[in-house]
């Protein structure tokens, strides 16, 4: 294999070029995404409601109903970046976090590894919405989560597989 090479460099990811050889001995040429990787947080009251946030995505036009989440700073345990993002976009801070689960986004084309954090005992406060950030918090009870996924207005991946994960092994 080559060394990569980068086609672009932006803030919170590059994208690389490289090439391979398979079992057969052919060569081929990918192009990868290459990301620090990120955390969602499923943020449950004490009784059971769960903190959503609408959240405007440019990339697709449109607000999608989202668990909190970030992407990790260079060298940040992702638990740490957890709490941030949930204090950041919910204004909640959690006694607790527990690491749930953890997946590949869309590995045919990027390298982003999504950890799924369970948030509990929390404790509100202000949000601290970055600069182009247009996030408000949705309070939700559990079953309205669950319908909201099997209706198709959750559509945003990592929510749907962090809060499924959740009712399959912990709820």
């Amino acid at each position: 294999m080559n060394e990569p090479e980068t086609l672009l460099q932006a803030r919170l990811f590059r994208v690389v070029q490289e090439s391979y050889e398979t079992p057969d001995g052919r060569r081929h040429v990918r192009q990868i995404v290459r990301h620090p990787g990120a955390v969602a947080i499923i943020p449950r009251l004490d009784d059971g409601r769960i903190c959503l946030i609408d959240n405007y995505r440019q990339s697709v036009g449109r607000t999608l109903i989202e668990l909190p989440a970030g992407t990790c700073e260079p060298n940040e345990d992702p638990a740490e970046t957890a709490r941030r993002e949930l204090a950041e976009e919910t204004g909640y801070r959690a006694a607790r976090i527990e690491k749930i689960a953890e997946f590949f986004m869309s590995p045919g084309i990027l390298d982003e590894r999504m950890h799924v954090y369970l948030a509990t005992g929390l404790a509100p406060g202000p949000q601290a919405l970055e600069g182009g950030e247009q996030i408000t918090l949705r309070v939700t009870p559990w079953d309205d989560v669950l319908r909201m996924i099997r209706n198709g207005e959750i559509r945003d991946a990592k929510t749907v597989a962090g809060l499924l994960h959740y009712a399959a092994f912990l709820a």
